[in-house]
């Protein structure tokens, strides 16, 4: 087995990356595997933060008529429900994971806070962050990049339907062709869309490298933190 060369992770899930081929909703089969992927993360020793999407049941943009906030807050309670799916996988397979929650649902899951998140991480349990940052005009790759800052994660893996990032957007593209790496500024610079500006700076301004892949990919989780060569590496 190979060893881990992180301590402390944070993985960034997409709604969509729990929604198969149906496109929407939840598929179990897909859920499971997933799962499987973040245990055997565990399994090396890794402490595992999970910033989850809700893209599989409701975005702020499908609200084009709908006030701004109220459509955001409709897309952060959309991340409850994949997380405490997440959990529900995790904890029938023996792995202990709680859910925090950046707006108050007390009756589902605990409030965020840093310290019984960072208690949580160093007794080696899975801690689910939903409701991004809990602030409306804020996505959830903001929310990932600000929780990884927080927890002091040695990286943030945004596992994605994509297995890198590319120079143009490949499903418009056929010639757009894949980068190994990439730097803060140089993403910024080129206006590339893997993840939102907001997100990349908290990165930047406090070194916290960002790795793209494809979660569909064999293994990706177990390759992403062991070293081997996968997506696209921001730093």
């Amino acid at each position: 087995m190979d060893k881990a060369i992180y301590k402390r992770v944070v993985i960034k899930l997409s709604g969509e990356a729990l929604a198969g081929a149906a496109g929407s909703g939840i598929d179990e089969k897909v859920l499971s595997g997933v799962v499987d992927q973040i245990i055997e993360v565990k399994n090396l020793g890794v402490e595992i933060g999970i910033i989850v999407g809700g893209g599989n049941f409701w975005r702020g943009r499908q609200g084009a008529e709908m006030d701004r906030t109220t459509a955001d807050h409709m897309g952060m309670l959309a991340t409850v429900i994949n997380a405490l799916a997440i959990q529900d996988a995790l904890e029938r397979k023996g792995i202990p994971t709680r859910v925090q929650t950046a707006l108050t649902i007390t009756r589902v899951a605990e409030p965020y806070i840093l310290r019984k998140a960072l208690s949580h991480l160093t007794k080696g349990r899975v801690v689910i962050f939903a409701c991004g940052t809990g602030n409306p005009y804020f996505t959830t790759d903001t929310a990932a990049a600000l929780r990884a800052a927080e927890t002091d994660a040695e990286i943030l893996l945004l596992a994605k339907n994509v297995d890198g990032i590319y120079d143009s957007d490949p499903r418009i593209n056929p010639n757009a062709k894949k980068l190994e790496s990439i730097s803060y500024k140089e993403f910024i610079a080129q206006g590339l869309k893997a993840m939102d500006t907001t997100a990349i700076t908290i990165c930047m301004e406090n070194n916290i490298p960002v790795l793209a892949f494809g979660l569909n990919e064999d293994r990706a989780l177990y390759r992403a933190v062991t070293g081997g060569k996968i997506g696209t590496l921001i730093k």
